[in-house]
């Protein structure tokens, strides 16, 4: 039950992350802002950027999980897959926009309901296939 309560949980919280930096990329395509080692930069940054609200987010997240299951094994799946989601949906957030120009489409067309289909399936994944593996 812990499990089917945790589990959209994951992918919310990689889509609202995703979202912002999706966002932020179309806008710097928009006004022209990103071209050539910025686009390296902005990469870089989102990385950092996504790798750490991850693991600020899966700790809290963790932590609560714990105090309101009181189960180790629960609380290190949902820990883990919010890392993972989270660091993933930023990634793509810079990834899918940049892919969409070069493809000549409208980032702001198609961005969002790819990024919430990679942030869905990542989550799902990744929570489940952590909980085969460590609860199961």
């Amino acid at each position: 039950m812990a499990l089917a309560i945790l589990m959209p949980v994951v992918a919310s919280m990689g889509g609202i992350a995703g979202s912002q930096t999706l966002t932020v990329v179309i806008r710097g395509l928009a006004l022209g802002q990103l071209a050539g080692n910025n686009k390296r930069w902005l990469y870089n940054k989102e990385m950092w950027v996504g790798m750490s609200n991850g693991l600020v987010w899966a700790l809290v997240v963790g932590g609560i999980s714990y105090l309101w299951f009181s189960d180790p094994l629960i609380t290190l799946v949902i820990t883990l897959a919010i890392f993972i989601n989270m660091s993933l949906a930023n990634l793509s957030g810079v990834v899918i926009p940049l892919v969409l120009k070069r493809l000549q489409i409208d980032p702001a067309l198609s961005g969002a309901v790819i990024l919430t289909t990679v942030t869905d399936v990542v989550g799902f994944l990744s929570f489940l296939g952590l909980a085969t593996l460590i609860i199961l």
